[in-house]
This record gives structure tokens, sequence and C-alpha cells, in this order.
């Protein structure tokens, strides 16, 4: 009996030197992630000529928000928040009825090529962006050229919508369809039973029954939207048009650039998702984690 006492307690001496490991490379690694922002906190909260006088790495003689008024008023942001929600907005609704409604079918319905639908689905997803830009680019130029209003596409706020739908549809596919196999296919039958066409058996009875996965969602399209730049900088021409993101080159100066206003201005920038992801984080976190399972 004492040699089971001593040797559990080797083993629970052991465990938490395991615990203990684990838990220090956890927090460095999370101290990694979190010092870039720190630092951009820290240095927008600094006058330029502090920094000048003593040095980066100094103690600061002063601390305000000087630099955040400033960057409000030379980024016009209001314009450029609205060119952010005019993409945002119709691109997430899109993505989530697309997305939920090509799940709805390749999950409750069996057909010859529904799987090999939703392989097709996810594997575009996986395409690099990349890759991809030149003959997008081309294609949108092409089709405006074809219909004779090169604007048709490309430097259209309709342009970046369709991109958004076209690479964000089949994550949302991948995880809506994971989502519904949990979801017991006798509330299906009992539906088709009583007599509801495809369409109301997805929208009355399926729909409702998504809410939480669909909240996950929206948050996470809704930053991974916001924090575009690569397709507004490739798709649209006038600056006037392009999203909040883009906004910070007009911090920038012709021969030197005031990085501590860029850093206040970056901060602005990124407050949106941050406040959004606050809000929302117990639908974020539910959400991903309820498909993780089958039932």
């Amino acid at each position: 009996m004492s040699a089971t006492i001593v040797q559990n307690k080797e083993y629970k001496n052991k465990q938490k030197v395991k615990d203990n490991f684990i838990s220090a490379i956890i927090g460095f690694f999370a101290f990694v992630w979190i010092f870039p922002i720190l630092w951009t906190l820290w240095t927008s909260l600094r006058p330029y000529n502090d920094i000048i006088s003593y040095g980066v790495f100094s103690w600061p003689r002063h601390l305000n928000l000087d630099n955040y008024f400033q960057a409000f008023r030379v980024m016009g942001l209001t314009k450029y928040f609205l060119n952010t929600l005019y993409v945002m907005v119709p691109s997430v609704i899109l993505i989530l009825f697309l997305g939920s409604l090509i799940a709805f079918v390749v999950s409750r319905y069996s057909f010859r090529f529904n799987l090999t639908l939703l392989l097709f689905f996810t594997a575009g997803n996986m395409l690099p962006t990349i890759a991809t830009y030149i003959p997008v680019f081309w294609l949108y130029i092409k089709i405006g050229d074809f219909f004779g209003n090169r604007s048709l596409l490309y430097n259209n706020y309709f342009g970046i919508i369709l991109i958004h739908v076209a690479f964000q549809v089949g994550f949302a596919t991948f995880v809506l369809s994971s989502y519904m196999k949990t979801v017991p296919k006798e509330i299906s039958e009992s539906a088709i039973l009583d007599g509801c066409s495809v369409f109301r058996h997805y929208w009355n009875v399926m729909l409702p029954l998504l809410r939480p996965p669909l909240a996950a969602l929206g948050v996470l399209m809704s930053c991974w939207i916001y924090n575009d730049f690569f397709w507004a900088l490739i798709l649209m021409s006038e600056d006037s048009k392009r999203p909040v993101t883009s906004a910070l080159r007009q911090l920038q100066g012709q021969y030197v650039t005031d990085f501590n206003l860029l850093a206040a201005g970056a901060s602005i920038v990124a407050a949106p998702t941050i406040i959004l992801f606050l809000v929302l984080r117990k639908q974020f976190v539910s959400g991903l984690t309820l498909g993780a399972t089958k039932g």
C-alpha cells in the first residue's frame, strides 16, 4: 500500500513538472503574440518628439491621446468605415445564406455527388489567394469589357463582395455541414412526413437550429472581411472606395512617417473587431465547439 502511495506521489510530481513546462511554453507564445499589440498601444500614447529626443526604449515623459485625435482627423475614417460596411454586411449575409443552403443539401439529402460537392467547396477554400489574384483581376477586366462596362466588377463594391463570397462560402459550408450532422435526422423525417417542401424544410426547420454556428461564423467572417486589404488593393483603383484598412496610408508622410501617429491609427482601425469579439465571445466560442462532436 505504501509503495503504491509513493508511486502515485512520484507520478503526481512528474505530472506537475510536465504541466508547469507546458504552461511555461504556452505563456511564452502568448507573450510573443501579445507583445506587438501592447507595444503598438504604448507607442500610440507617446508623442513623436518624445521618442526622437529620448529614444524608442526610453521611459516616456508624456503620455496623452493627441495621436488618436490627430489620426482620426487626418484619416477621414467615416468615409472608409462606410466603405467597409458596404462590403462586409452583404458579404457576410450572402456567405451565411449560401453556406447554410449548400450544407443543408449535402448533409440532409442523399444523392450521388453530395460528398463530392462538399469536398469541392472545402477544397476551393484552400486555394492560396496569392495564386489566384492575377486570373481574378483579368477575369474582372474581361467580363467588364465583354458587357461594355469595365467597372461592372472591377473598381466596384459588387466585385469585392463577390470575391469574398466565393472564397469564404466553402469554409462556411464545411462548418455548417459538420454541425448539421449532429442534429437528429428524425426532425427532418418528421418535417418531410408533414409535407414540408425542400425550402420550407430548410427555412422553418433547420435554419432556426443553426443560430449558434451562424453567430460564430458571422463574427469570424466579419473579422476576416473587415481586416482584408489585399483584394481591395487589387480590385479597387480609386482610393476613395477602399475599406478602412487602406485609410492607414493617409498617415504615411512623403519623406518621414510618424510611427506614433500610425500606431494610433492602427489601434483605431482594429478597435471595432476587438469590441465585436468581446461582445459576442460566448457565441463565438460555443458555436465553434458545438459541431466538434457527432451526437
